[in-house]
C-alpha cells in the first residue's frame, strides 16, 4: 500500500476544486488535487459542461495570485450592466425594465463571464505548470480519517494520503463532508434549469438580463460571439416538468419557446448549443469545516444560479482558506484556523443563502397580483439611488 503525504490534499476537480489547486500551489503549499471524473476540456465532447460562470469584480484578486486571470481574461465577456426585466403581465411583454450599471459604482464591469468547460481546460493547464501540485484525475476519494495532527485519506486505486489539510470541494453530496458526519438542510423548490447558448442579431452590449415571468427566472449571460454572431448562454429556471417537455421540444419548437419567454429583446434566438438540464436546490451545511478539514463550495453551499452567486461564494471561501494559511503556514490546518476559517465565512454564506432563496421564490410567483406586486417592488427599489447602489454592492459582496 503506498503512502503519500502532501500538505493539502483537494477533494473534488470541479471548477472550484482546480481554482483552490492553483491558488495553494502558486503560494508554494504542496498539493494533491483528486478527482473521479476526468474534466472535459472542449465543449463538443460528450459530458462538457456547457454552463458559464460569472465572476465577480471580487473574484479576481484570488484568480490573479492563482495565476488563472491571465489565462482566463482573453476569453472572458465583460458584464457591465444587470438588466432585469418584468414580463409578468397578462401579456408576456416586457413592462418594467431596469438596468444596474457598474459605473455607478467603479469603472470595472460587475464581472466576466466564460464557459465552465474552458475554464476547466485552463485551470487544468495552470496545474502543469506548477512542480507542487498534482492533479489525479479519474481518482475518488473514498475514506477519511483524521486526527489532531493530520488527515489521512484513501483514494479509488488503494493509496493513501496524509495532509496536513483536506479541502472538501468535492460538491453537494460530499464524501469528505459525510465521513466528518456533517448535517445540511437542504431545500428543493420543483425546478429546474435548462442551459444552452444562443445566437442573436443584436449585440448584447455586455449586459446580463434576467427576465421574470413565473416559474424562475430567463437570464442571458453575455459570451464573446460566435462564428460572427453576438452570443450569450441561457439559464432558463421553470418547474421540472416544464423543463423536461422544453428539453424534448424539436429545435424548430424549441426555438420559438425561447423567443416567446425572452421576449425578443435581441431579436429572435438561435439554438446554438445542445441543451443541459440541472436541478435546482438550496442547501447548507451546519459547520464550514470539521478536524483537519475545510468545507469549500458546494461541499458548504449550493444555491439557485441567481445573480451569479454560487461560484463567487467559493471563491470567497478560498480568499479566507488561503489567506489564514499563508498569516500561518505553520499552523496549516489547526483546529485554531479552521475555527477562524468557520466564524469568518458561515454568517455570510447563511445570509446569501437566504437571500438568494427568497429571490427565487419571488421568481417563482405564478399568481397575477402577486407578480404586480413583484413588479411594483422591483420600481420601487431601483428608484431609490442609496437603496439602489446598496443592493448593488451587496450583489459584488461590497461593504
Amino acid at each position: 500500500m503506498t503512502r503519500i503525504s502532501t500538505d493539502i490534499l483537494i477533494s473534488g476537480g470541479g471548477v472550484a476544486g482546480l481554482a483552490a489547486a492553483a491558488a495553494f500551489g502558486s503560494a508554494g503549499f504542496s498539493v494533491i488535487c483528486a478527482d473521479p471524473s476526468p474534466p472535459v476540456t472542449d465543449a463538443e465532447a460528450d459530458g462538457a459542461d456547457l454552463r458559464t460562470t460569472a465572476f465577480l469584480q471580487p473574484s479576481i484578486p484570488v484568480l490573479q495570485a492563482a495565476g488563472l486571470w491571465t489565462r482566463l481574461a482573453p476569453n472572458a465577456a465583460a458584464l457591465q450592466i444587470m438588466r432585469i426585466i418584468d414580463a409578468g403581465g397578462v401579456i408576456a411583454n416586457p413592462r418594467v425594465i431596469k438596468d444596474f450599471n457598474a459605473a455607478d459604482l467603479s469603472d470595472a464591469p460587475f464581472g466576466w463571464n466564460l464557459p465552465n468547460w474552458l475554464l476547466r481546460r485552463e485551470m487544468v493547464a495552470r496545474l502543469v505548470e506548477l512542480p507542487n501540485v498534482s492533479f489525479l484525475p479519474g481518482i475518488a476519494t473514498t475514506a477519511l480519517l483524521t486526527r489532531e495532527s493530520e488527515a489521512l485519506v484513501t483514494l479509488s486505486d488503494t493509496r493513501k494520503v496524509s495532509a496536513r489539510l483536506v479541502i472538501a470541494a468535492d460538491g453537494r453530496a460530499s464524501t469528505m463532508r459525510e465521513a466528518l458526519g456533517i448535517p445540511v438542510k437542504t431545500t428543493r423548490y420543483g425546478q429546474k434549469a435548462l442551459t444552452f447558448a444562443v445566437t442573436h442579431p443584436i449585440p448584447h452590449d455586455n449586459v446580463s438580463t434576467e427576465i421574470h415571468r413565473s416559474g424562475g427566472p430567463f437570464t442571458l449571460v453575455p459570451l464573446p460571439d460566435r462564428k460572427g454572431l453576438p452570443c450569450s448562454a441561457v439559464v432558463w429556471m421553470e418547474t421540472g416538468p416544464e423543463v423536461q417537455r422544453l428539453v424534448a421540444l424539436p429545435t424548430p419548437e424549441f426555438e420559438a419557446a425561447i423567443n416567446a419567454r425572452s421576449c425578443q429583446i435581441l431579436g429572435p434566438l438561435t439554438l446554438a448549443s445542445r441543451r443541459s438540464v440541472w436541478p435546482i436546490i438550496s442547501q447548507i451545511a451546519a459547520r464550514m469545516a470539521g478536524e483537519r478539514v475545510a468545507l469549500l463550495a458546494e461541499a458548504a453551499h449550493v444555491v439557485p444560479p441567481i445573480g451569479a452567486q454560487g461560484l463567487n461564494m467559493s471563491l470567497a471561501d478560498l480568499a479566507t482558506l488561503l489567506e489564514l494559511a499563508q498569516a500561518d503556514p505553520a499552523n496549516l490546518g489547526s483546529a485554531k484556523m479552521l475555527v477562524a476559517y468557520h466564524r469568518r465565512r458561515h454568517f455570510d454564506v447563511r445570509a446569501r443563502v437566504t437571500g438568494i432563496d427568497a429571490l427565487n421564490r419571488a421568481a417563482m410567483i405564478e399568481g397575477q397580483f402577486l407578480r404586480d406586486l413583484r413588479a411594483g417592488a422591483l420600481n420601487a427599489f431601483y428608484s431609490i439611488a442609496p437603496v439602489r447602489k446598496t443592493l448593488m454592492k451587496a450583489g459584488l459582496g461590497l461593504r
